[in-house]
């Protein structure tokens, strides 16, 4: 496995290759994700999907399917792209994936789990790895996250990122995230009865100083949400979590500094014909807790949207929170940002 100490999780229609790329130039080590895609859409879909930037490396491909033979094509698929990684989703309990029998709903058929897990690593040399919960529906325990685990681990796979909660299939994604219990201690518990097999974590895990507390029991943090609502926590994980050193002198870089370092991407992808709206939507949470954060906001979704948007919408929203004069207070703007 590569160093996968701390990562994104996948999040439908957020994990883009804008957002990989921007989380990229907060971080040079944090292990990306893509949004999960599934096998029809690589296999027959028009479009290109696994589209990435080679600086996005390290990256994984999550895969959503349950034919072997189709997971396993799109798993070579995408490993020839020159992903490093191939992840099944074996969690998602939304009722889009439910309806082509995958994402949370392998776990209620862990012979068909195997086989999926089996095709894929016979298909490709790169790492596999399955994201998946501690259970479903009344299908739950330790015992039964045990034997998840095992199913996966006798199958071949190099590791398992657990979110530390049960699925629910009769209940919205959004409660998925919030309403089952988390049990950390689990997903701990897994990571000792499988000591040579990768064990990451994900569920809550809201900034730093939290993934730094969990990394003392697994082998890998996954944060998601959190890194969305407010990406520059960031600013500091190359340091905290992977051990870099800082240059005499060298400090964090302004939240303001960190999205005009997306100034050159930003260009090309005009040029190219991307509308700007795509790429800045990722912004939102830039100023979380930031005095006029309102005020960025407003502007980004006022104008990010107008023919011939560019870098001086983007300008003109940073001046917004750059001039004292404009702050209102010391207060302003500092409520929760929602992306």
């Amino acid at each position: 496995m590569p160093d996968a100490r701390l990562s994104l999780a996948p999040m439908l229609d957020l994990t883009d290759r804008h957002l990989r790329y921007f989380l990229r130039t907060l971080s040079r080590h944090l292990y990306l994700y893509t949004e999960m895609i599934s096998t029809g859409a690589i296999i027959y879909g028009s479009r290109d999907y696994l589209r990435f930037d080679g600086k996005e490396h390290p990256i994984a491909l999550q895969l959503g399917g349950s034919d072997r033979h189709d997971m396993a094509k799109a798993a070579a698929i995408g490993a020839a792209r020159g992903y490093d990684e191939i992840n099944i989703n074996a969690g998602c309990p939304s009722s889009r994936v439910q309806a082509g029998t995958f994402g949370a709903v392998l776990m209620k058929n862990l012979p068909l789990l195997y086989d999926v897990v089996r095709a894929v690593k016979d298909a490709v040399t790169v790492p596999v790895t399955v994201k998946t919960r501690l259970g479903v529906d009344e299908l739950q325990g330790y015992d039964f996250t045990r034997e998840l685990v095992k199913t996966i681990y006798d199958a071949g796979a190099d590791g398992v990122i657990l979110h530390a909660r049960n699925a629910c299939l009769n209940v919205s994604p959004k409660d998925n995230r919030e309403k089952p219990p988390l049990d950390y201690d689990a997903v701990y518990r897994i990571k000792q009865d499988f000591p040579d097999m990768f064990v990451g974590i994900n569920g809550n895990i809201m900034d730093l100083s939290a993934a730094e507390a969990h990394l003392k029991r697994v082998d890998g943090v996954m944060m998601g949400r959190a890194l969305y609502r407010d990406p520059y926590i960031l600013e500091e994980a190359d340091f905290r979590i992977f051990g870099e050193s800082r240059s005499p002198g060298q400090g964090p870089r302004s939240r303001a500094e960190v999205i005009r370092a997306m100034y050159p991407y930003i260009e090309h992808e005009l040029a190219a014909g991307e509308p700007l709206k795509h790429i800045v939507r990722h912004f939102t949470g830039m100023f979380q807790s930031c005095p006029n954060a309102r005020k960025f906001r407003q502007y980004l979704s006022l104008h990010q949207h107008l023919p011939g948007a560019g870098i001086e919408v983007l300008e003109e929203a940073l001046r917004l929170v750059e001039e004292p004069s404009l702050s209102g207070g010391e207060n302003s703007g500092q409520e929760a940002v929602t992306p």
